[in-house]
């Protein structure tokens, strides 16, 4: 476990789809850093009371919950709002709410589309428009979109994921551009497979279909693409959103970096 160094001690974050997986990984990452945290996400209400809880307790910060639904800009916005009541401000901003939908382009639903759309590429821009005038007010701010590697290589079925990935690269690139001279960056994270909950399931279900080990079926997994045949974590992509909030990062700005184990490199 990385010793914290309360490198973020008096920032506020708003980390979206955090009651798990990666979001939760990343919001653990900056509250070990002393940041307070808004978290956001779906799930029954007394676990992640219980999440709220238990983050407050091991790294001494104020820990809120918005259960905002990341396809409705009003809500955005009113989770914006309710972080900057609650924790004083929002310096930190980390878009990494998202949903998948596979198909092939002909016989994707068009409402699974909207769907995948708003929630993996809108509710990006309704956040970043919503906390950046504060940031602007400051002079300080890091915001943090989490694409994939499929915001820069595609897979089949995957055509609104695919979509929406690359768009936020493309809105990482524009936020960056327009603060450019100021003390606020935009940068996304592009993870390849990341082993999480949900990806477990993936896997356990691979093996039970085909009858062989989950051993096996994981190697079937990451043989597919990525190089390593090993899974990033949910704790090395926050090491890697610390980072980015980090004063040593002031001068990385616009940038698509992959945490995929090779996956692009090919």
């Amino acid at each position: 476990m990385k010793k914290a160094t309360a490198l973020l001690k008096g920032r506020s974050a708003i980390v979206t789809g955090s009651t798990s997986g990666i979001g939760l990984g990343i919001a653990r990452a900056v509250a070990r850093e002393g940041a307070d945290v808004m978290l956001n996400g779906f799930g029954e209400a007394a676990r992640i009371r219980r999440l709220c809880e238990e983050l407050a307790a091991e790294f001494k910060v104020k820990v809120g919950f918005s259960g905002a639904d990341m396809s409705k800009p009003g809500e955005i916005a009113a989770m914006v709002e309710q972080a900057t009541k609650e924790l004083g401000k929002v310096d930190i901003l980390v878009n990494n709410a998202g949903i998948q939908h596979t198909a092939p382009v002909e016989e994707f639903s068009v409402e699974k589309w909207d769907a995948v759309i708003a929630i993996n590429l809108s509710s990006n821009f309704h956040a970043i428009r919503a906390a950046l005038p504060q940031m602007k007010a400051r002079n300080w701010g890091r915001i943090i979109n989490i694409s994939s590697v499929h915001g820069l290589v595609a897979s089949g079925t995957k055509a609104a994921y695919v979509a929406a990935k690359h768009g936020v690269l493309g809105l990482t690139k524009v936020v960056a551009l327009e603060t450019a001279r100021t003390g606020i960056t935009c940068n996304a994270i592009c993870p390849g497979w990341v082993l999480t909950p949900l990806v477990q399931n993936q896997i356990d279900d691979w093996a039970k279909r085909d009858n062989i080990p989950v051993e096996r079926a994981k190697d079937l997994l990451l043989g597919e693409k990525q190089p390593s045949m090993e899974f990033a974590t949910p704790e090395q992509i926050g090491a890697l959103a610390v980072f980015l909030c980090s004063d040593a990062a002031a001068q990385i700005r616009g940038a698509a970096i992959t945490v995929d184990g090779g996956w692009t490199a090919q």
